[in-house]
């Protein structure tokens, strides 16, 4: 029997480890073979000559429902999540969102949203059922989340007067402070408050703006896809704000009838084929009604597959005509962009905010624009 101190590296390191670290029995066995299930698999193990099991007349397969069972059963909840993650996108198992016994197991993650919206097109009408039941509750956790960040944006800016309404959410700890300094005790090193002080909050200047959000739904967007589809949602009916969600990659698909549903919207997604940006700004364009009450976010890596020449100079028409055009590389939580640097950096030229953003930040600089 292994040592415990040492049965966590046996583990990283697998069996060809067990000669010096020696065997697994029990539940760390357990966990060796559902490791080895999924990480065996790895073509570097054959490249390098340390293939961990070789071929022979063992025991038959674990079959993925097996393996979904074990690893529940055997790893913390994180750790889940990570070799399922693993599984549909580093070994590309499909079976884990397209067989029906699979998909009973499975606790929704976003990862499993993910590989179910590579996937679905491969679904028959019950697999699809099934796994719309992971779209939704992820969605819906994202939807709760990322709600609360875009009510607080909009939810009124600290006026300067003071009120006599005491919330602590509106302590106006500055004054305060300056306010009490006499009663400051160098001995104690402590500042006694006498009187506190807070601010009004106003309700901010709600004129009317639209919101244009221009998705590119290649595969390489899909995380900045899914937080499109839930910005907008947050986004929509929201007071002073008039939100489009427009989906493109040659071809262009206005979803802003499904904007209220982000599961139904995110359903109607068609992952992969060309970009066409351009072609999406020149839709975008035509369906702007106050130009300066206009903000055009394209959501993209901006690798175009049209005209790039077009789409500098759609982008110059709608700044020049007083619309704000974002450019995004990214649209999710981590906000790390991958993207046509040079491309970007013409659209910059031709006057569109280029970076990164999170949804959050993204409803921050909505919450700024209609604020003003």
């Amino acid at each position: 029997m292994i040592d415990p101190g040492l049965e966590r590296w046996r583990l990283i390191l697998g069996e060809p480890a067990a000669g010096s670290l020696g065997g697994l029995d029990g539940e760390a066995a357990g966990r060796d073979a559902a490791l080895d299930w999924l990480y065996g698999r790895d073509e570097e193990l054959d490249r390098r000559d340390i293939r961990r099991r070789p071929g022979g007349s063992g025991a038959s397969q674990l079959t993925t429902v097996d393996w979904l069972d074990d690893i529940v059963r055997l790893f913390p909840k994180e750790t889940v999540e990570r070799l399922q993650r693993d599984a549909v996108e580093r070994y590309e198992i499909h079976d884990i969102v397209t067989d029906p016994a699979v998909l009973e197991r499975v606790e929704p993650n976003p990862a499993l949203l993910r590989a179910v919206l590579r996937t679905k097109h491969l679904m028959n009408p019950e697999v699809l059922r099934l796994a719309r039941r992971i779209v939704e509750k992820v969605v819906r956790d994202l939807v709760e989340r990322l709600a609360t960040e875009v009510r607080q944006s909009f939810s009124g800016a600290r006026a300067r007067q003071a009120t006599r309404f005491k919330l602590a959410r509106d302590f106006d700890a500055r004054r305060t402070i300056r306010a009490n300094l006499g009663h400051y005790d160098p001995e104690k090193r402590r500042l006694s408050v006498e009187t506190p002080y807070f601010r009004a909050r106003t309700r901010r200047n709600l004129t009317p703006w639209q919101v244009i959000l221009l998705v590119d739904q290649s595969g390489s967007m899909l995380p900045s896809v899914i937080h499109s589809a839930v910005t907008a949602s947050c986004l929509w009916g929201l007071p002073g704000v008039k939100t489009h969600l427009i989906a493109f990659d040659t071809e262009v698909v206005d979803l802003t009838s499904d904007v209220s549903d982000p599961v139904e919207l995110l359903m109607k997604t068609q992952l992969g084929g060309g970009t066409d940006i351009a072609r999406a700004v020149r839709y975008a364009a035509q369906i702007v009604e106050q130009p300066r009450r206009t903000i055009v976010a394209i959501v993209s890596d901006f690798f175009e597959g049209g005209s790039e020449a077009a789409l500098v100079r759609g982008v110059r028409e709608l700044v020049d005509q007083g619309s704000t055009v974002l450019g995004l590389a990214a649209l999710d939580e981590q906000a790390d962009p991958a993207y046509d640097r040079a491309c970007a950096q013409r659209l910059a030229d031709a006057g569109a905010w280029m970076g990164a953003m999170t949804p959050g930040q993204l409803a921050e600089f909505v919450a700024e624009k209609v604020g003003r």
